[in-house]
């Protein structure tokens, strides 16, 4: 199993779950996930595993198992044979600064906090930060306590996923849709209705960025 495979090959170089964890910018829990077979690594982390500890992906396998790609079978041997761990992973991530809390649903105080980094697929991490998800007005697509990754920009285009800033200043995660001359800010959660912003209201409307991502924390 590729769990007990992990662990052997994390042992033999020596390796704590913390410390192949740091590697890859994840938690302990995660690499202990993997390795109890309670979760399976997709198929990019396990080229990032194998570059984490050094060896080919392919020694991730024995050979009886199958490399759990959207691949032909005659397409990934010579694949794997002619490249490296480093030629085949994803562009390097970048830590990007965890920065508050924005809420998903009305009512709900905006803290801001430092809450440290995590990685991101990023070019500029200078363009992006974090901000973690309190409530439940966007489920059941995005959860509370999951990460926003932020692009920051002034405008959001009809239907895009944004973080703004409103009336007294309060923050929120919402669907950013541009009717005439009104905003609507549209929760996923049917229970929540979706706040019409007009008038006078538009001239307290700020943009603070738009989510690219949204992902959970282990």
């Amino acid at each position: 199993m590729i769990g007990q495979r992990i662990k052997s090959l994390r042992k033999a170089k020596g390796l704590t779950q913390g410390a192949l964890a740091l590697r890859l910018g994840l938690t302990q829990q995660a690499v202990a996930k993997w390795e109890s077979e309670q979760s399976a690594p997709d198929y990019h982390m396990l080229i990032r595993i194998a570059e984490a500890l050094g060896i080919g992906p392919e020694s991730l396998f024995s050979s009886r198992e199958r490399l759990p790609v959207h691949l032909s079978d005659g397409d990934l041997p010579g694949m794997l044979d002619g490249m490296n761990a480093r030629q085949i992973l994803p562009r390097e991530q970048k830590m990007v600064p965890v920065l508050g809390v924005v809420k998903a649903g009305y009512g709900l105080p905006a803290e801001e906090e430092e809450l440290g980094l995590e990685p991101a697929d990023v070019n500029d991490p200078s363009r992006y930060f974090y901000l973690v998800v309190r409530g439940d007005s966007m489920e059941p697509g995005i959860r509370d306590s999951d990460l926003a990754l932020v692009r920051k920009q002034a405008t959001l285009e009809d239907g895009d996923l944004g973080v703004v800033v409103y009336g007294d200043g309060e923050g929120t995660l919402k669907r950013f849709h541009r009717k005439g001359d009104a905003v609507a800010l549209q929760a996923f959660n049917p229970s929540y209705e979706t706040l019409i912003l007009t008038g006078d209201e538009l001239d307290k409307l700020y943009i603070i960025g738009k989510v690219v991502e949204t992902r959970t924390r282990w």
